[in-house]
């Protein structure tokens, strides 16, 4: 066996192991390409193949910040294990273990996450209901579980306000609300208001579809009476148009109704768009029983393990 780092020449092959051993998230090159190797922090260093003659039969990569990210600076307490598989064929030889230790030996002295990783993350954690492998794997390696996170998800076909939804947007309105699309001559006022509220990865993602020229189309807002932003919805982050998210309100207004109906108002109009499928990433166990209310399933379950490594 010969364990060496990454080199470029790898990339198909392991794209195609990927795909052989992560079933629930396969991938192409490009996206895999666009999330690993151009992401600012990659470093082939922190990254691992192991070949048995010409077969590619495991890979790691891990990372650690470089490049601050927003309010998080560079975190320098923290390390990320983003991926890591064996060929079926080759497990139960140690070679995962060898990959491991490799990898915690690189991210000594750092609390360990597996996968979430802002912003170019894969997975939010271990999925419990397909990979019970990998859980098995981590726990025996020391890995304690943490919170529970549900990627979910919803028909579109069609979709119309809810009878009661539409009574809140109606009562809403008539205290002088209004839901809009986005328009440019908020855009300061967008900005300023997410990073206030929510924090600069909110910030970011606005400004990455007004950069890219559609955020007309994938922003809705929430406007009170004095015409101010006090609610913001956006998808179709990572250009993907069925990704719903992140949704946001006001903290003073959050009692107000608004939420559900700004939700309502998004889905409608992306069914309006020919959009029949919504999905978004993850949420904590009570936005789970929220969105179950508005029609939304749980698609998986996935679980965050972590590891302060010494």
């Amino acid at each position: 066996m010969e364990f060496r780092k990454y080199k470029q020449e790898d990339e198909s092959r392991v794209v195609e192991l990927w795909n052989k051993c992560l079933y629930f998230d396969t991938l192409t090159v490009k996206k895999f390409r666009k999330q690993a190797i151009l992401d600012d922090n990659f470093d082939d260093e922190l990254t691992q193949v192991v070949y048995d003659n010409d077969k590619l039969v495991g890979f790691i990569y891990a990372t650690v910040r470089k490049f601050p990210y927003l309010e998080r600076g560079l975190e320098p307490n923290r390390g990320w294990i983003n991926v890591m598989f064996v060929h079926p064929d080759y497990q139960r030889q140690g070679i995962g273990s060898k990959l491991l230790k490799f990898a915690e030996e690189k991210l000594k002295g750092k609390e360990i996450t597996i996968g979430a990783y802002s912003p170019n993350y894969f997975f939010w954690g271990i999925d419990k209901d397909h990979y019970q492998s990998a859980i098995n794997f981590f726990e025996k390696h020391g890995y304690i579980a943490d919170s529970e996170h549900y990627s979910m998800g919803r028909d579109l076909h069609g979709f119309q306000f809810p009878e009661k939804v539409q009574q809140k947007k109606e009562e809403a309105e008539a205290q002088g609300y209004k839901f809009i699309n986005f328009e440019y001559k908020y855009t300061l006022e967008l900005l300023n208001f997410l990073k206030e509220e929510f924090g600069g990865g909110w910030k970011r993602n606005a400004l990455m579809a007004m950069q890219a020229d559609v955020a007309e189309d994938v922003l809705i807002l929430c406007l009170d009476k004095d015409d101010k932003i006090c609610g913001c919805c956006n998808r179709a982050i990572d250009g993907n148009p069925m990704r719903f998210g992140p949704i946001g309100i006001a903290k003073d207004k959050r009692n107000a109704g608004i939420g559900t109906v700004l939700l309502a108002y998004t889905l409608y109009e992306m069914s309006k768009r020919g959009i029949y499928r919504v999905f978004f990433v993850t949420t904590d166990d009570p936005g789970r029983r929220y969105y179950e209310r508005q029609g939304f399933k749980v698609i998986r379950t996935t679980v965050e393990y972590r590891k302060q490594n010494g």
